[in-house]
């Protein structure tokens, strides 16, 4: 439940991007996101995760965010939500960099970006 939640959720937000910071979508999306994060990760470690003294800066952000965009001013809202984001998940990205660049030790997938890579196509 937790993982179609948080998906709905970045798929709400995509698509109130794209559809020009739709704020109804946004705040749907952020809804989704965070209910979903509590689903997986349980509420107590969510609390906890959000509320460390060192993430504190990026939690403000973060949920300061997405009430701006539950006000009805979703550029603004989004601009602090992706700065937020971006101070609470900054360990995690090396995580995430990593395994995108363990993808091409599949024994599949390495040959099919060798067969892309070496395509001398000019479309």
């Amino acid at each position: 439940i937790g993982v179609g939640l948080v998906g709905f959720g970045l798929f709400f937000i995509l698509f109130g991007v794209l559809l020009y910071f739709d704020s109804v979508l946004l705040a749907f999306g952020n809804i989704l996101f965070l209910s979903g994060l509590v689903f997986i990760i349980g509420f107590k470690r969510t609390f906890t995760f959000f509320f460390q003294w060192p993430k504190l800066k990026g939690t403000s952000f973060f949920f300061g965010g997405v009430i701006i965009v539950l006000m009805k001013w979703p550029l603004l809202g989004m601009l602090l939500e992706a700065y937020g984001f971006t101070i609470l998940f900054r360990s995690f990205f090396p995580v995430a960099f990593g395994f995108l660049g363990s993808l091409v030790n599949i024994p599949l997938l390495s040959k099919l970006l060798q067969k892309v890579g070496d395509s001398s196509s000019m479309v």
